[in-house]
């Protein structure tokens, strides 16, 4: 078996974000443009926020497959642009350029200095850089710190220094910083731990006193040599350092952010100490500790942002003078979900990279100035309890305002794959996010749409064009409708409102209107041709004799008509403006659909002229005097055409979408059969080659140019909506997210300047197409706590969803306090904030949320409980309408842990939902529990609602729950356990003890068992009915963490373990064949296994390394007909598929190609490309296709030397690529 693994959405979470101005300075603007550069796990992206709309784009998202653990980002010295410093676990320092012209990054450096791997003393982890750029600092968790000097050469590159040591051996790192010292020797200030007397005393006092200094080295540029200047004690709780600006702009030093406080510490300076304001009702146990910090600095002064581990910002100011600080000041400045980085942009944007759900872009309103809550270091009083905390009451935003958010499904909890809307393509539903940040997210394959504006016509129309008056107008002048027997005008202003001395002809229906050469008007009618002149003069063609015109091509010089019978009429546009009659011809039949070439570059026509037939051939016609309309060249096609487009793609070099390729004509038909069919034409001879087909849906797809970022793409309209274009170098076909379109055309306005007006019904649309590039787009239902597992109710379509949350308080008790907290404040008018349905309290507002209310808990975050205690609930919903039709909390303390549907013989109460629960359950210091349950629901009001049957108390927590044969199979610690049904509680039928560990997962196939365990991968085991005993027949020889499994055939299982590897387990034929026909089952029974492990082995016949922890598999195909493939989501919120080849002949064209990539295109972290996809296990028979993908924006020179290696040609690789991609997705 040999896959193929495609990452069908790249990870969404972030794991760190810094900003710099990597594209250097804008020659347009004399200002620098900023950029973030965010790293999520194995993904780089660049990110620039549009000043004008405030929208974030992403630039550029390449794989360096490999994890990156750290960036920061440096600038030489008089130098214009930023160069990207990248910590990952490659063993190795990379220093990346970004190049705009090509938008690509460039590997400058490549430093080897440690094993590969995430490693404890390999450096890496940590990254500091000075702030004038002449050094960096790389740190590993422990003993290892390595100094690089930077500098440039006689030709201004960068050039980097032997790495100078740092090292200390027996020390632990916690966090690393640079200082500011304008000029002076670089310092590097980092807070550390020794634990060697901890290890040499057994008693355990040495590590109860051990004590974490804070440490300067500095790097002595004239002798080449770095030093440890001071190490003197700090906090204990210290976690963080933020730099301070120096060298005339600052004091300089160092923020040390610790538990509760933040201090200014600096060589030779007292330590300045203020304390962190804390929330009135956040428990005394409680510290507070700072996640991120981003620093602002202007000409005249500088603060910094902190934001706590309860999303609280608080902006720090230092009063100095010189080098002396007198004063540091913390003030509470808004509350914004956690994070994992800040950004602060000089254009005045917040950037907040999120931990856990949508990442989102702030504006600043202003800079804190108004009086707030304020702890000062001059105010700080110590009392015999420690210090005197400072309290405040988080409120609604009022120094920053959401402008963009980016989507994160971060961590993807759970997965199901299901078509509940009976749609074309199923959908993917997923559990994502943490605590009141949890949503279930409903993901369709395709590009969402924002709908601009909608009006009803009086009539169903059939066609839909925009014009401009002028060629160089920047935005549409006209809409023309036209319905069967009218064509309705409209003209583009501050409104949209019909006219009627637009001079075209509005008592008949239209087949094209454009705009022709310069600044006149056509509009083609069915008797004939109206051509309105810019001074309004109007030029009349009629058809002759009773003929009628039944299709049409133009382009802006040139004009094709077909008359009924099958006659061709050719005008070309003269000198003056005239449209003249060049040549006829008459065809064989009836003709099917017309399309000519955009007239290229410099040039007074076209060439081209493509002829549809309804005896399946599209034929290209020459339109060149001396050999007008004689065939050049025919293809036969599966089907008769319907619609017929020329797509030009311009020739560029790199340029925004970082590949080169020279300039191209293809021709796209969509045929009866529903399928879209692709052909590229020679621009010099018009004969056509590299032919790809692609069905599109039930209805012939038509074809309609359009502008998306400012470029020529198409819409083919079938049953639903696609669009096909180019981005980053790929040409892609997506289909859009609404409903069928009848007609569509681009469309530009003041309002908005690139959309599409669309028909559909008696509804005239207007919409923009929102990011581009993405796979899927998503709706999302919000959930009250954390979701642990969901089922899909097969024959209602409902969703049951099983929540819990750890030191939480319940919706009833958070409802109380928030009605406190009001009337407290005086502001309690009618009662309670939301006003809404009991259940849905505490779900959240709107963002629009009064100032006196209290704000989302989405934003704010729920008040923190004492850390023992358990909230959860189980939620049912029906995703159709989003609504939660059940909602019921657990009491006492319990959390739900496992979820399925379950039919018991007896029919009595049809499907029950059974819920495995645990009491009182603790993780630290050791795992201690009061006892497990399982819960069993009937479901009542036609499953909209739960009832409990009963509760059955189990000793262990039931992590796995499955239906067995009309009974339930339970996984309760690490026994197995077949239960009835019984009236008071479930009743013991049968038990396997042997398990090793603890059970969490349980499939089922006819009289087969499979069972995951915690530590030690897959049990197959067998039931036999008539000793009522389940036996144990094989398992797998390596022990594996198990975190996701799924049923893949009779003898094979699908695991992914905690280290990001999936792989697949297979019983040998031999041996399943042999269980299969023993009639005693007495081999079974009496074989012996080896060292307490079962008598046979599975194999592990699939290894792969995904670099990010699997949390969910399923099986399915994700498109009408496709095959089944594995489908994946992951903790950073990546969701990919694992697809079998068919063919031995893929196998070797894809493994020769990337075994061709691997050599000419090495990762850009450093790491290499076999190792990292072999972290844990050799990858065995997977092929990776996220890297195969990558051949497409490579050079063009290198894309043909590989194509050269493997027999082909660029275009035949690319289309086996696209094939590949088209059969998952």
């Amino acid at each position: 078996m040999y896959l193929y693994s495609l990452t069908l959405q790249r990870a969404t979470g972030a794991v760190c974000a810094v900003i710099g101005s990597f594209s250097g300075r804008d020659s347009k603007k004399s200002a620098f443009t900023q950029e973030i550069a965010v790293a999520r796990g194995s993904t780089l992206d660049l990110l620039r926020p549009d000043p004008e709309t405030g929208r974030l784009r992403t630039l550029l998202s390449v794989d360096v497959f490999g994890a990156i653990r750290s960036l920061a980002q440096f600038r030489l010295t008089g130098a214009n642009k930023d160069y990207l410093v990248v910590g990952s676990d490659s063993g190795r320092l990379v220093i990346l350029e970004y190049s705009p012209d090509r938008n690509r990054l460039d590997k400058v450096h490549q430093e080897t200095f440690g094993k590969s791997g995430c490693r404890r003393i390999v450096p890496g982890q940590l990254l500091a850089v000075d702030p004038k750029g002449r050094a960096l600092c790389i740190a590993a968790l422990e003993k290892q710190k390595l100094v690089y000097v930077l500098n440039r050469d006689a030709a201004a590159r960068l050039t980097i220094s032997s790495p100078l040591e740092a090292h200390k051996s027996n020390t632990l790192t916690f966090a690393l910083a640079a200082l500011d010292c304008g000029f002076d020797n670089p310092v590097f200030a980092a807070i550390e731990l020794e634990y060697a007397e901890s290890d040499r005393d057994p008693t355990g006092q040495a590590a109860n006193q051990a004590q974490k200094l804070l440490t300067f080295y500095e790097l002595d540029l004239g002798l080449n040599h770095v030093s440890r200047k001071v190490s003197e004690p700090i906090d204990n709780g210290a976690n963080l350092l933020v730099t301070v600006p120096g060298g005339g702009d600052g004091p300089s030093g160092v923020l040390v952010c610790c538990d509760n406080f933040v201090l200014y510490r600096n060589q030779g300076h007292p330590e300045i100490r203020a304390v962190i304001p804390r929330r009135a009702d956040l428990p005394a146990e409680r510290g507070v500790l700072i996640v991120a910090a981003a620093t602002h600095k202007q000409k005249s002064m500088f603060f910094f942002l902190l934001q706590t581990e309860y999303g609280d910002i608080f902006k720090v100011d230092l009063d100095h003078s010189g080098d002396t600080v007198s004063e540091l000041r913390i003030k509470y400045f808004d509350t914004i979900p956690v994070t994992s980085a800040v950004c602060v942009l000089r254009s005045g944007f917040l950037f907040a990279a999120s931990e856990f759900g949508n990442h989102a872009l702030y504006q600043f309103r202003d800079i804190g100035r108004d009086a707030d809550v304020e702890s000062s270091s001059a105010t700080l009083m110590e009392t015999e309890e420690g210090f005197q905390p400072v309290f405040f009451q988080p409120r609604a935003l009022k120094n920053l305002m959401r402008i963009d958010e980016i989507e994160s499904l971060m961590p993807v909890m759970d997965m199901r794959v299901a078509n509940l809307f009976d749609e074309e393509t199923p959908q993917l539903f997923t559990a994502c996010g943490r605590g009141p940040r949890s949503t279930l997210r409903i993901l369709r394959p395709g590009l969402a749409i924002s709908e601009m504006a909608r009006s009803m016509l009086p009539a169903e129309p059939i066609a839909v064009w925009t014009v401009k008056k002028n060629i160089n107008d920047m935005f549409d002048a006209y809409i023309v409708v036209s319905f069967t027997n009218v064509t309705l005008v409209l003209s583009i202003g501050e409104t949209i409102e019909e006219v009627s001395d637009s001079q075209f002809l509005d008592t008949t229906h239209s087949l094209a209107v454009t705009l022709l050469g310069e600044d006149s008007l056509m509009q083609v009618h069915p008797n004939g041709i109206r051509h309105i002149r810019e001074d309004g003069r109007v030029n009349e063609w009629r058809t002759p004799g009773k003929k009628t015109i039944t299709k049409v091509g133009s382009n802006r010089l040139q004009v094709v008509i077909a008359l009924s019978g099958g006659e061709l009429i050719y005008f070309e546009m003269d000198m003056t403006g005239q449209l003249m009659e060049v040549e006829k011809q008459d065809m064989s039949g009836d003709v099917a659909c017309l399309a000519i070439a955009p007239v290229p570059e410099g040039r007074q026509r076209s060439r081209f002229l493509a002829v549809g037939s309804y005896d399946n051939t599209i034929r290209i016609l020459s339109l060149d005097p001396d050999d007008c309309l004689q065939p050049l060249s025919v293809q036969s096609v599966s089907s008769a055409p319907e619609s017929l487009l020329f797509l030009e793609v311009q020739a560029s070099i790199g340029g925004e979408d970082g590949a080169d390729y020279p300039a191209n004509l293809f021709l796209n038909a969509g045929l009866q059969n529903g399928v879209l069919f692709r052909t590229n034409v020679d621009m010099v001879t018009g004969q056509l080659s590299d032919t790809r087909s692609r069905f599109l849906g039930l209805r012939p797809p038509k074809l309609f140019p359009c502008i998306v970022s400012h470029r020529q793409a198409m819409l083919c309209l079938s049953s639903r909506p696609w669009l096909g274009y180019i981005h980053q170098g790929h040409f892609l076909l997506t289909p859009l997210s609404c409903d069928t379109v009848e007609s569509a055309a681009s469309f530009s306005s003041d309002q908005c300047s690139e959309g599409v007006v669309a028909v559909a019904g008696d509804a005239l649309r207007i919409f923009t197409i929102e990011r581009l590039g993405e796979t899927f787009n998503e709706t999302a239902i919000p959930l009250r706590y954390t979701p642990r597992k969901f089922v899909i109710l097969p024959k209602k379509k409902y969703i049951a969803v099983i929540e819990s949350d750890k030191g939480a308080f319940s919706a009833e008790e958070r409802e109380a306090a928030k009605k406190e907290c009001l009337e407290a404040s005086g502001a309690a008018e009618n009662g309670n904030a939301n006003n809404g349905d009991p259940m849905e309290n505490g779900d959240g507002q709107e963002d629009g949320a009064e100032v006196g209310n209290t704000f989302p808990d989405e934003q704010y975050g729920y008040p923190k409980a004492e850390s023992e205690r358990w909230v959860s609930c189980i939620r049912i919903l029906d995703p159709r309408s989003r609504d939660t039709t059940c909602l019921l909390e657990l009491q006492e303390n319990e959390a739900a842990v496992s979820i399925c549907t379950v039919n018991f013989h007896d029919k009595e109460h049809g499907t029950l939902l059974a819920v495995g629960t645990a009491k009182g359950l603790q993780f630290w210091p050791r795992r201690t529990l009061a006892g497990g349950f399982i819960h069993v629901y009937k479901f009542v009001d036609e499953g909209r609602a739960l009832e409990l049957l009963h509760k059955t108390q189990v000793e262990e927590v039931p992590l796995a729950l499955c239906q067995f044969q009309g009974r339930l199979l339970a996984g309760v610690g690490s026994v197995l356990r077949l239960y009835d049904l019984g009236k008071r509680k479930l009743l013991r039928k049968c038990e396997n003890k042997l398990f090793p560990r603890t059970i969490v997962s349980i499939h089922t196939y006819r009289d087969r068992i499979y069972v995951g365990d915690m530590q030690e991968s897959f049990h197959y085991c067998k039931y036999r009915r008539d000793e009522n005993q389940l036996y144990i027949f094989a398992d797998d020889s390596v022990p594996r963490w198990l975190t996701a499994a799924q049923h893949i055939d009779f003898d094979t299982m699908a695991g992914a373990d905690k280290f990001g590897n999936i792989y697949f387990a297979r019983l040998p034929q031999d041996i399943s064949d042999e269980i299969e026909e023993d009639p005693t089952g007495g081999k079974i029974k009496w074989e012996q296994g080896k060292l307490n492990g079962a008598p046979n082995k599975v194999e592990e016949i699939v290894q792969f390394h995904v670099g990010d922890v699997v949390t969910c598999l399923q099986k399915a195909s994700l498109i009408p007909g496709g095959g089944e493939c594995l489908i994946y989501g992951t903790v950073m919120g990546s969701v990919g598929a694992l697809l079998a080849f068919t063919s031995r002949e893929d196998v070797d064209f894809f493994s020769h190609l990337e075994m061709h990539l691997r050599q000419e295109h090495p990762p850009l972290c450093g790491r290499d490309h076999m190792a990292y996809r072999s972290a844990y296990f050799p990858v065995k028979d997977v092929i990776d296709g996220d890297l195969c993908e990558q051949y497409p924006s490579l050079p063009a020179d290198m894309q043909r030397k590989i194509a050269d290696e493997l027999d082909r040609t660029p275009g035949e690789i690319l289309k086996k690529l696209e094939d590949i991609r088209n059969k998952i997705i």
